[in-house]
């Protein structure tokens, strides 16, 4: 039995996005940010029970403000305390982990998407993803990038507008374009 475009996508192999099944999801999404990014103004609570709509997972405490954008939603994970800042864009073809307690500044872009390095195989429309972990207590500055496959370490800050190109270890602090160990 063959995979469908969405398990190939979910599953980080290659997959073509314009799929009727994958388009229909990005629809949902995009109704929920509408409906979501509204609420502004609600309660904690009101955000809250709208977050439990559409992300996969979300933790005592957690909060996004909006405005907020993602490719999907159910693959993002958002542990318990995390926080996201204003303007936040999360690509979550795949799975998205922000660990509990961690903090992500406004502006930051978080993107498991990817595509062929083959011109070929990138003219072909195929993409795929690979997963990203936030570990537990990790800062992230405003305006950070970080990019598919990456994995931060618990306690490691992200210094603001770094674009992270390589996992993170634990406890350490990473700065620049490409961000590297300070």
């Amino acid at each position: 039995m063959s995979m469908s475009e969405k398990q190939k996508m979910l599953a980080g192999e290659l997959y073509y996005p314009g799929d009727p099944e994958i388009l229909a999801d990005q629809a949902a999404a995009k109704a929920w940010m509408v409906r979501y990014n509204a609420a502004l103004a609600a309660s904690p609570d009101e955000r809250r029970a709208l977050l439990a709509e559409r992300l996969a997972t979300v933790g005592a405490g957690a909060v996004i403000r909006p405005p907020f954008h993602c490719d999907y939603g159910y693959n993002i994970h958002l542990g318990e305390g995390a926080f996201l800042n204003f303007n936040c864009v999360i690509l979550d073809v795949v799975a998205v982990h922000i660990g509990a307690g961690a903090q992500i500044g406004p502006a930051v872009q978080l993107y498991t998407a990817d595509h062929p390095r083959d011109p070929e195989a990138r003219g072909s429309g195929v993409e795929f993803g690979r997963p990203i972990h936030i570990g537990r207590n990790v800062w992230v500055g405003g305006g950070a990038i970080i990019l598919p496959g990456v994995t931060v370490g618990d306690d490691a800050v992200i210094g603001a507008g770094s674009v992270v190109t390589r996992d993170v270890p634990a406890g350490t602090t990473v700065v620049g374009n490409p961000a590297r160990v300070r």
